[in-house]
């Protein structure tokens, strides 16, 4: 640990820390001053009435120096934790990325950032699979950082790139399935996450994409290559610090539960959303025999509820009449769900030992942009960008469009059925800081 004073310390040296301790110094500033070392105060003038005082044995009895040993070690711990929630106050999410060296001895505060979900959180997944659930042509990702279309359902980044860039672990997420990936991209966090998942396992059966047990399957080869690469020890470490992201449940209900008749004949919206609510309870701890995500090895997970899904403009056309209204019914549908979603979440922290989950509310923080688009700078949040904005969604939203709109940050949505890349950076913004607060709040 190198002194603080050293006139040759770098930035690396100060990033991973430094010794203030001076020899002979104390509690007590007299003997710092009489011993011209450095005291603990951070003005050492603050006590020069000390100086020339007589010595402490004439003034206090050894029980009455020990208190007062005892005020001026609390003041100055008082001092630092001041010092310390002042800045982790003020640099929030940066505070809990700064990490530690580079060189692979140690690890991030957050590691990795490991994702699984649908097309909210999908960055190209979808793209190495069979399935007509692609969006990799343009105009996807025209507002992207390459100006190119990358699997991502919108203009440009998604959710987990944006928490995995406000972690401060790396600018993009990659997708698992992307065959250019190296361990290095392994190290710090992928993406398991598929367009058009499901909670339900019916319908994943029946979709060509990642179901949610496909992801977790991806995630037991995932840590198999980690082991491989860097041991078990360090695989341990990664996964057990790591920040997990589950954002899925919207295709649930508008699709499954709505639009198909595989269970609106044999369930009632409560009884559906009971099943859902159990079905991301076993994905998030242990089903039976089978290891899901707390079984293997997952402690901080971030879970994401519903949006407001009768205001996404595919469900206004298809269900709002014509006004293109919120589907009302729907929306209830989604709160139902995540108010089952949010008591199933408080019973797993109190069984879980050494797991924090932490509920995502999105659908507050969307509502209010829908309600009230031009705050933040919009002009329209009844339909998409992509085409009329009333329908068009991955295939149906092509280059052959004509009626794509030339500029689509005056647009909530995307696409009939995800958010533009404005849209998630405002509510990810606003709802990231609060959610980590609760992994690494100072209690």
């Amino acid at each position: 640990m190198p002194a603080c004073l050293d006139p040759i310390l770098g930035i690396d040296d100060l990033l991973t820390g430094a010794n203030f301790a001076s020899g002979c110094s104390g509690y007590d500033p007299i003997t710092a001053t009489s011993n011209r070392d450095l005291a603990l105060s951070l003005t050492g003038d603050q006590f020069e009435m000390f100086n020339g005082y007589a010595k402490r044995s004439k003034q206090y009895t050894i029980d009455s120096y020990m208190d007062l040993l005892i005020t001026f070690g609390s003041g100055f711990l008082e001092l630092l934790l001041l010092v310390h929630l002042t800045f982790s106050s003020y640099f929030k999410v940066n505070t809990y990325a700064m990490s530690l060296p580079k060189d692979g001895s140690t690890t991030k505060l957050v590691p990795a950032l490991i994702v699984f979900g649908d097309s909210i959180v999908d960055s190209g997944n979808n793209n190495y699979i069979d399935t007509v659930g692609k969006c990799n042509f343009p105009p996807y990702g025209r507002d992207f950082i390459s100006g190119k279309p990358t699997g991502r359902y919108s203009n440009g980044k998604v959710p987990s790139d944006l928490i995995a860039e406000g972690l401060g672990i790396k600018e993009l997420l990659p997708p698992y399935l992307d065959p250019t990936l190296q361990i290095e991209d392994l190290l710090t966090g992928v993406n398991f996450a598929s367009g058009a998942a499901v909670y339900d396992p019916i319908s994943a059966q029946t979709a060509t994409v990642l179901s949610l047990t496909n992801q977790l399957e991806l995630f037991r080869e995932y840590k198999e290559k980690l082991t491989a690469a860097v041991g078990e020890s360090r695989t341990s470490v990664i996964v057990s610090e790591s920040v997990y992201l589950v954002a899925i449940g919207s295709n649930d209900i508008t699709n499954t539960y709505y639009s198909t008749p595989f269970r609106r004949p044999h369930y009632s919206i409560s009884s559906y959303t009971d099943l859902m609510t159990n079905l991301a309870s076993s994905f998030l701890q242990t089903a039976g025999n089978w290891q899901e995500l707390y079984g293997l090895g997952a402690r901080r997970i971030i879970v994401a509820n519903l949006p407001p899904i009768g205001c996404i403009p595919s469900q206004r056309t298809l269900a709002g009449g014509v006004l293109r209204s919120c589907v009302e019914e729907y929306n209830q549908a989604a709160s139902l769900f995540n108010s089952k979603l949010y008591s199933e979440i408080q019973s797993l922290n109190s069984k879980l030992l050494g797991a924090r989950i932490v509920y995502l509310d999105i659908n507050e923080s969307l509502v209010d942009l829908i309600n009230n688009p031009s705050k933040p700078g919009f002009e329209i949040a009844n339909k998409g960008c992509c085409g009329t904005g009333n329908i068009e969604v991955s295939i149906l939203c092509n280059r052959f469009n004509p009626f794509t709109c030339p500029d689509a940050s005056k647009y909530i949505f995307w696409d009939s059925f995800h958010p533009t890349k404005a849209t998630y950076r405002i509510i990810v913004n606003q709802i990231l800081p609060n959610s980590l607060d609760q992994f690494f709040k100072v209690t």
